[in-house]
C-alpha cells in the first residue's frame, strides 16, 4: 500500500502537467460568437481557431452564416481560401458569374480581388477562411443583388 501511494504521488504531479502544460487548443467544433452586424445581411458567427503572428503567416477562421444571410463586396490584402465544410453557398468575383459551393469545395481568391461569399437561401453554410491581411469592405451587397443571385442559381 505505501509502495501504490508513493507511485501516486510521483505520477500524480505529471498527470496534472500534461494536463496544463501550456497547448493553445481551440475546436472549430465550436460555434463561436455572433458576429456583429456591420458587413453583412443575416446571422454570422466566427470562430477564429489560428491567429497571424510572428511564426504563423496566417489566420483561420470558422464561419457558420444561417440561410439568406451575406457578406458585402470586400477583398483581401493576401490570397484567401475558403473551404466549405457543411451546408452550400454562394460566391461570386467582381465581373465573374455567381456559383454555388458545397460541401468539400476549395476555392482560392486572389490577392486584391473584388467577391462576396454567403449561405444560400435555403441552407446555413460553415466553411474554413484562411487569410492573412486586412479585409477591405468595398460595396453593400443589396437584398436585391443576393436574391437575384438566389433566384439566378436555382434556374442553373
Amino acid at each position: 500500500m505505501k509502495k501504490s501511494i508513493s507511485v501516486l504521488l510521483v505520477l500524480l504531479p505529471l498527470f496534472i502537467y500534461a494536463q496544463n502544460s501550456g497547448y493553445n487548443l481551440n475546436s472549430y467544433l465550436d460555434e463561436g460568437v455572433r458576429a456583429p452586424n456591420t458587413h453583412y445581411i443575416g446571422e454570422a458567427w466566427l470562430n477564429g481557431l489560428l491567429h497571424a503572428d510572428e511564426n504563423l503567416g496566417y489566420n483561420i477562421t470558422k464561419a457558420t452564416f444561417r440561410a439568406n444571410s451575406t457578406l458585402d463586396w470586400h477583398k483581401h490584402t493576401s490570397p484567401q481560401v475558403i473551404i466549405i465544410v457543411k451546408g452550400e453557398g454562394y460566391y461570386q468575383e467582381r465581373g465573374k458569374k455567381p456559383l454555388i459551393l458545397k460541401v468539400g469545395d476549395v476555392i482560392k481568391c486572389n490577392q486584391d480581388i473584388e467577391h462576396w461569399h454567403s449561405s444560400t437561401k435555403e441552407n446555413d453554410v460553415t466553411y474554413l477562411a484562411i487569410y492573412s491581411g486586412e479585409t477591405i469592405w468595398t460595396e453593400v451587397l443589396s437584398q436585391e443583388t443576393y436574391d437575384n443571385v438566389a433566384e439566378k442559381l436555382k434556374d442553373d
